[in-house]
């Protein structure tokens, strides 16, 4: 009985933890880039995370993957979860869009994953769900809407244009295919050995980007090495790891709708660490993106459902 209580508390926290770590992420690009450019800041942090990885897995003796192609799906996963996801944030972050509001825009995957979830997966999203991802969308907007100033040249953001507006997009591209990609070919994959080749892929592609389009120059200073630390540990190993882990057990959109959090957290970071002001608005609209997830989250209790089956 206390071993089933302890894992029940241990799935219920799961979301929480992840939601935390994952919106520290944005709070260390921000932290980091000064000092890195964007491909090359990650080449870095992915190279120290295989080393870590590769010893982890000799630790405990995991298994590799079977085939060549169930290989190539997980390294097509770690392209775009973490290549493009990451690689895009830390552009448009690095070319002058807050991080608050970079943390925006990713955060509509929910809507992404949740109609492509249907169309590819099967996946039946039940009305309690589409309000709450609605109800999400509307609670991000009010929390970020204090940054915007859209009486800025080309009614853009204050400090960037259409190539960080891009960047973020491709963001939220790459890692709503990444997370449905996962869950359609990768459900049977090894997690510790999984993530490690996905990482693998992911830096391959981040070391060619960095070759050809940066000057591949750091400025190690302790601000610079505490961020890569940070986020090697704290999002690289431990985020991640609970990311697919989440996403193995359970439909994709409602995965995707934990994302709807990450936005308010960033703020309250932000607020902690720079003095960023959260006004009413902002506070009614954490309240509103909360009530969101927390239906779309939540589980149904229509047992009518289609449910992929994994391997």
């Amino acid at each position: 009985m206390t071993t089933y209580s302890a894992h029940h508390l241990w799935l219920k926290l799961t979301p929480v933890l992840f939601v935390l770590l994952w919106s520290t992420g944005f709070i260390g690009a921000k932290f980091g880039l000064p000092y890195a450019e964007p491909f090359t800041f990650l080449f870095v942090r992915f190279a120290c995370v295989l080393v870590l990885l590769y010893l982890l897995i000799r630790l405990l003796g995991e298994r590799w993957p079977s085939g060549s192609l169930l290989w190539f799906h997980i390294a097509v996963v770690g392209v775009l979860v973490h290549g493009v996801y990451l690689g895009a944030v830390f552009t448009a972050i690095g070319l002058g869009m807050p991080a608050g509001i970079t943390a925006l825009i990713v955060g509509l995957q929910p809507l992404i994953t949740a109609g492509l979830a249907r169309l590819w997966l099967g996946e039946r999203i039940q009305r309690r769900q589409w309000l709450g991802i609605l109800l999400g969308l509307v609670g991000i907007t009010l929390v970020m809407s204090e940054q915007l100033d859209l009486g800025s040249p080309g009614g853009l953001f204050t400090g960037f244009g259409w190539a960080a507006v891009l960047s973020a997009f491709s963001a939220l591209l790459g890692i709503s295919v990444g997370t449905l990609y996962q869950k359609r070919h990768c459900t049977g994959m090894p997690l510790v050995t999984g993530t490690f080749i996905q990482y693998l892929g992911a830096s391959l592609m981040l070391g060619v980007a960095a070759l050809l389009f940066e000057t591949r120059e750091i400025q190690w200073n302790p601000v610079f090495v505490l961020a890569l630390l940070w986020l090697i540990f704290g999002l690289s190993i431990a985020a991640i790891l609970l990311l697919m882990t989440m996403i193995r057990r359970g439909e994709a959109s409602r995965v995707a709708s934990l994302f709807y959090l990450v936005p308010p957290v960033t703020a309250i970071e932000a607020w902690i660490l720079f003095g960023e002001r959260l006004g009413i608005v902002a506070l009614i609209g954490i309240a509103v993106a909360v009530v969101g997830v927390a239906l779309a989250v939540g589980q149904p209790k229509s047992v009518n459902r289609v449910d992929p089956v994994d391997g």
